[in-house]
């Protein structure tokens, strides 16, 4: 039985070490955040909720952190012999790097898991909870400010509930991965989560690629974004506000396709706000030069996109039906397979002769799917509908079989 959240609402050091004693007796935690991002670069931390078995608990976060230090939960959730245990985990485990210097190992994440298994793509974690568990989850704090106090006793039980059922969900989880031979297949995907989480630390010089409408530039230009975007960075960190608060993407953007000459043309520029220019209009005016006096060999290459011919696109559809099929025939999430950029960047590659490094030709995928895929590319697997079971079919040297 889950003791109710309320009788463990952690708000001091000492409750929060008494806990991480009695956490230690298990091999699984459930975890989960609640943070608000709005105001500042690094989201701030307002609640950790964790579970075992037999307890669920709310720490409040900014409420410890001022009368001492969570270091023994830190500690906790870094023991390599724990398992924690998330849903759709990528910002929890991004906030526990930072507060906890890594990413916590090992982890289980139940929606990438469930994408396994057949509950789509990306399933809520209350959807999976009824259809596993069968119990509904109150949805009445959905929107709930997480750094007013006090909370009630309402929101805390509502926080409690996100991971309450984390751990029978993991279990059940396990048991199918197993019996289906995907354990492995998960363990990729948790490292490519891991790789992902540790990419937002990579050098703000590739920031720039994040902004849309970056790969629209002429290469020239995006020399200014890259340089400008890498500034925006720093200083975003250094005033901990959001990147948009010191200057939003599509000024960035309008600074990198017209630059100004001097401090009077970047005043003439709509949605740059003036106390931004007279903090570091001279520096960006600096900036600008800079990148604009770079040889053509510092410039980022820019991918062009080119319009696909009909018979590249007639593949890329032959493609995706495939991979539909197979999908299907494993009960597996379509679109966890491979994108339609994906199957479009392989028919490219195909036709150019040359290497395509993408997910759905490494491990698990490309065991799945990704050779079936190459064949028929190739020729030596044919693709047909079976007339009598309306199915598509599968012929040639290696592979006879029907996909339902």
């Amino acid at each position: 039985m889950i003791t109710p959240p309320e009788e463990r609402y952690i708000t001091d050091s000492a409750a929060l070490e008494a806990l991480c004693k009695e956490l230690r007796s298990s091999r699984r935690l459930g975890l989960d955040t609640e943070f608000v991002g709005e105001d500042s670069f690094i989201p701030k931390l307002e609640l950790i909720q964790v579970a075992t078995h037999d307890l669920a608990a709310v720490i409040d976060f900014p409420a410890v952190q001022a009368k001492g230090s969570l270091a023994p939960f830190w500690d906790l959730i870094c023991d390599p012999t724990i398992e924690k245990i998330v849903h759709a985990g990528r910002q929890d485990l991004d906030l526990f790097a930072i507060h906890a210097g890594q990413i916590p190992q090992p982890f289980f994440d139940t929606q990438i898991a469930a994408a396994m298994l057949g509950f789509g793509a990306q399933i809520a974690y209350a959807n999976l909870v009824q259809r596993i568990h069968g119990t509904k989850l109150a949805k009445a704090h959905t929107f709930t400010n997480w750094s007013a106090r006090p909370l009630s006793s309402d929101q805390i039980a509502y926080a409690a509930e996100d991971v309450q059922f984390l751990l029978p969900i993991h279990t059940y989880l396990q048991r199918r991965l197993q019996a289906l031979g995907r354990a492995e297949w998960v363990r990729e995907e948790f490292s490519r989560l891991e790789t992902s989480v540790g990419e937002k630390s990579k050098d703000p010089l590739d920031r720039y690629q994040r902004i849309r409408g970056w790969d629209n530039l002429k290469p020239r230009q995006a020399a200014i974004l890259r340089d400008l975007a890498a500034w925006r960075e720093a200083e975003a960190r250094r005033r901990n506000v959001p990147r948009g608060r010191v200057i939003r993407d599509e000024v960035l953007l309008q600074l990198a396709r017209h630059p100004p000459r001097n401090i009077d043309e970047l005043r003439g520029l709509r949605g740059l706000h003036g106390s931004e220019i007279d903090r570091n209009g001279e520096l960006l005016i600096t900036l600008i030069t800079t990148a604009l006096e770079l040889p053509p060999s510092a410039w980022p290459e820019v991918p062009r996109e080119r319009k696909p011919e009909p018979e590249s696109i007639g593949l890329v559809e032959l493609l995706q039906a495939v991979l539909k099929a197979r999908a299907a025939e494993m009960e597996i999430a379509p679109t966890l397979l491979a994108t339609t950029a994906d199957l479009q960047s392989l028919v490219e590659a195909k036709e150019k002769k040359r290497q395509a490094d993408l997910p759905l030709l490494r491990g698990w995928r490309r065991q799945l799917i990704g050779d079936l895929l190459l064949q028929i590319l190739d020729g030596s697997v044919t693709v047909s509908v079976d007339p009598a079971k309306g199915v598509l079919r599968m012929s040639g040297d290696s592979v006879t079989t029907s996909l339902s």
